[in-house]
């Protein structure tokens, strides 16, 4: 069985771009922490970086609507992709292949700016993002 699940923090603005298809395809990294107790007790952390592919619909959605520091749970397949780079080696990516993905926990005051804000507070009213006027509560996930 080949299946991820992530929940953290995309780290940089999600970047949108489109197949020669016609398909779009949304590529973002989401940074996720663990917290342990090392065998003297003191607290330890580490993070992970995970790169993340989004297709179709909801790569459209995901660029529209979520930003760095926006929430997302994501669950997908791991595939690792390799290429010939200029200079003859070989290059490998290992990425996380979104089959469905959520946004997160109404963000917390401080934690984000005053239009990312708007977007969750408003629940009866349709959800505008303020920068580009998409409604992004009809995201198909």
């Amino acid at each position: 069985m080949n299946k991820a699940i992530i929940f953290g923090y995309i780290t940089k603005d999600p970047e949108l771009k489109t197949l020669p298809s016609g398909i779009p395809v949304c590529s973002f990294t989401v940074a996720t922490n663990r917290v342990w107790k090392d065998k003297d007790g003191n607290k330890q952390e580490s993070a992970e970086f995970h790169n993340v592919v989004s297709f179709r619909q909801q790569a459209t959605a995901i660029a529209q609507c979520m930003k760095k520091g926006s929430q997302i749970l994501v669950e997908g397949r791991i595939q690792t992709r390799s290429w010939d780079k200029e200079d003859g080696t070989k290059a490998y990516r290992t990425e996380i292949i979104a089959e469905n993905a959520r946004f997160g926990a109404k963000p917390q005051v401080g934690q984000s700016n005053e239009k990312e804000l708007e977007l969750f507070e408003k629940k009866d009213e349709p959800v505008i993002d303020p920068e580009t006027g998409n409604d992004c509560s009809e995201i198909p996930f």
